[in-house]
């Protein structure tokens, strides 16, 4: 009885001095990271107005950079909101596929479209703000990427809103025209993005603003276009337009349950976009806000949000409608395989004018090594 006491007394020692081991072998296993900078010992290009400290060093390796995940740095709230925008994105697409034939019913196509593109651009973002700090030309090709991810979402948004949010009666007047001037706006806003961003430093600030800004409002007002329709006809006339309505099986209208969160996706993005384009509230507080309290970081969590009401919007008319947009855009889902094609066409378009410009940003960063 006194050996076995002994042994599990030994055993309890063991355990004690490995759990007070075991920082010092975290310690060891992950690399030593080191310390941020303040704005004045990084490069121009790097530099956020009114956030003075919090920068990671260049040019360390990937290793570094990954897990900076989990270092506090000015960086880290814009990591970790669209990181777990995207992780409740793929949730949501996991909840749904339990329900939704996404492989069968070419109607869901649209929705499906539309969880991918979402998914597809938050995890571009998290990148560009975890990874761009290694070198400038890292720093312009992860914002690139970045720029990517918004115009495949853009074209995203504008096929869902088409398919199932339009009215029949705006569906007449833009049939024709209104996924191929998606997928050019879509196109024209990466561009401006990459370009505004590739002239960072040789352009004013509002006209590289607005070279990055006007495209893309552009097409956030023609792709969302069919639901501010929606919403006008719903207020005008919330209880006789039956369009916005749907027949409830014991008789009566009852109110879509679509078109609040159509109003919250429209209501989250455009305050998304004030914080886009005002520094707000680092510009009250300069110095104050280099972890925390970023205009950006109000700016990612107001586009989650946007775009979770979204998606949520686009399933429940994929429920509610089916009988409308069967008839608008046909019973057996062709339109539905031809804006999955032009969604290819949007991406490979978008990723080829990426590339194009970081060809042009290491051109002219080679030249300028050369001349130093």
């Amino acid at each position: 009885m006194a050996t076995i006491a002994m042994e599990r007394i030994g055993r309890l020692f063991i355990n004690l001095q490995q759990v007070r081991a075991l920082p010092q072998m975290l310690k060891d296993a992950a690399p030593s990271m080191p310390g941020t900078l303040r704005d004045a010992d990084v490069p121009g290009f790097f530099r956020e107005h009114h956030i003075y400290a919090g920068y990671r060093p260049l040019h360390q390796g990937w290793r570094y950079y990954f897990l900076s995940l989990f270092q506090r740095h000015n960086e880290t709230i814009n990591v970790w909101t669209h990181l777990l925008g995207s992780l409740l994105v793929m949730v949501k697409f996991l909840q749904l596929a339990e329900t939704v034939d996404f492989v069968h019913d070419a109607h869901a196509w649209p929705l499906l479209i539309l969880l991918l593109s979402s998914v597809t651009y938050t995890a571009c973002s998290t990148l560009a703000h975890l990874l761009s700090a290694k070198s400038e030309l890292h720093h312009y090709c992860f914002y690139f990427l970045d720029y990517v991810g918004v115009a495949q979402y853009q074209y995203g948004s504008a096929v869902a809103h088409f398919y199932y949010a339009v009215e029949p009666n705006y569906y007449r007047w833009v049939s024709w025209a209104f996924m191929p001037t998606a997928t050019l706006l879509s196109c024209l806003s990466c561009l401006g993005c990459c370009y505004g961003k590739y002239r960072n430093y040789s352009l004013r600030v509002w006209v590289r603003k607005v070279g990055q800004v006007v495209p893309s409002a552009m097409a956030y007002a023609w792709d969302t276009s069919p639901v501010f329709h929606r919403l006008l006809l719903s207020n005008l006339w919330p209880t006789l337009h039956t369009e916005d309505s749907i027949t409830h099986p014991a008789g009566g209208v009852v109110a879509d349950p679509a078109i609040s969160f159509h109003g919250g996706q429209v209501a989250f993005f455009l305050s998304s976009a004030f914080f886009f384009t005002h520094p707000l509230p680092e510009s009250l507080f300069p110095g104050q806000c280099d972890f925390l309290g970023q205009g950006h970081q109000l700016f990612h969590i107001l586009l989650v949000l946007c775009t979770l009401c979204q998606i949520e919007a686009s399933h429940l008319d994929y429920l509610g409608r089916r009988p409308l947009y069967t008839m608008l855009h046909g019973e057996g889902g062709a339109s539905a395989a031809v804006y999955l094609l032009l969604y290819g066409v949007t991406l490979l378009a978008s990723v080829c004018i990426a590339v194009f410009m970081a060809r042009k940003v290491k051109r002219l960063l080679d030249c300028r090594e050369k001349s130093k």
